[in-house]
């Protein structure tokens, strides 16, 4: 730590988080040491766009999941990152997470790479709305369908057996009766052109980049761990577990993110 923090001492820092600064608030990662193996791998994009049972499948154990989710608050790592940028260390944060947690603890120069969960995005017209308003109207469109006892899974998902799902009714668009899908990036799917390059101006004001609990499994994320070695920008990674990007690290620290960001945030802020 005490290394750590000498290298992010008098330097700009941008911090690129993923999953595992949102454990602590009680939302699962898709990679941690301590996460049990799925009993189906995450909806593909092409899945969603093309099959009306996946985006059955999809809609109905959100349902289930969404209020986990939407009930979780920022953990200590969230707020430690907001008084780090508003004490000037922090120069940004880009984020492959979708929960919104650290424009919630108060960051405020967040680029979402990945989009976010509290938004739906019709894909004819477009249009933008609430998660929470789309939870109302899954409610009306399916009365008999009552709270279950289900297994959370990332990213406000839920597990349910497929043959739950025969009744359930999904919703289309209010304005021109479109498909709905969560505004974000699901696997197999590509980050949009304006959300990379605002990650890009970002990443360019880094003279340190600190990776954040990821395992920089996915290519979005360690594109950045990438460039930053072209560069010869220091990479500072906190996880749990190894990285991809740990051959490009100039220091590793395997730690809970939320202590170990609060210990930076008393020795920087």
């Amino acid at each position: 730590m005490d290394e750590l923090v000498a290298l992010l001492r008098g330097r700009r820092v941008v911090a690129l988080t993923g999953a595992g600064c949102s454990t602590e608030s009680g939302i699962p990662d898709y990679r941690g040491p301590e996460t049990p193996p799925r009993a189906r791998p995450p909806i593909q994009h092409r899945e969603f766009v093309d099959r009306e049972d996946a985006r059955r499948r999809y809609w109905a154990r959100s349902l289930l999941g969404w209020p986990r989710l939407a009930g979780a608050r920022p953990n200590l790592g969230h707020h430690a990152l907001a008084r780090l940028e508003q004490a000037g260390v922090i120069a940004g944060v880009i984020t492959q997470n979708v929960d919104g947690l650290h424009s919630r603890a108060g960051s405020v120069a967040v680029v979402e790479l990945h989009g976010g969960l509290a938004r739906v995005r019709c894909l004819g017209c477009e249009t933008i709305t609430a998660r929470d308003e789309l939870q109302q109207r899954l409610h009306a469109a399916n009365p008999a369908w009552r709270a279950r006892d289900v297994t959370i899974a990332p990213d406000g998902d839920a597990e349910l057996a497929d043959e739950l799902l025969a009744t359930f009714a999904i919703v289309p668009c209010t304005a021109c009766g479109g498909v709905l899908m969560p505004d974000v990036v699901f696997f197999g799917g590509s980050v949009p052109r304006a959300t990379l390059d605002a990650a890009w101006a970002t990443f360019d004001r880094a003279e340190v980049l600190l990776v954040v609990g990821s395992s920089l499994t996915v290519f979005s994320g360690y594109r950045f761990v990438r460039r930053a070695a072209e560069r010869a920008v220091p990479v500072a990674i906190l996880n749990r577990g190894p990285t991809r990007g740990d051959p490009h690290a100039a220091i590793r620290l395997d730690a809970r993110a939320g202590e170990a960001l609060t210990t930076l945030a008393h020795a920087l802020a």
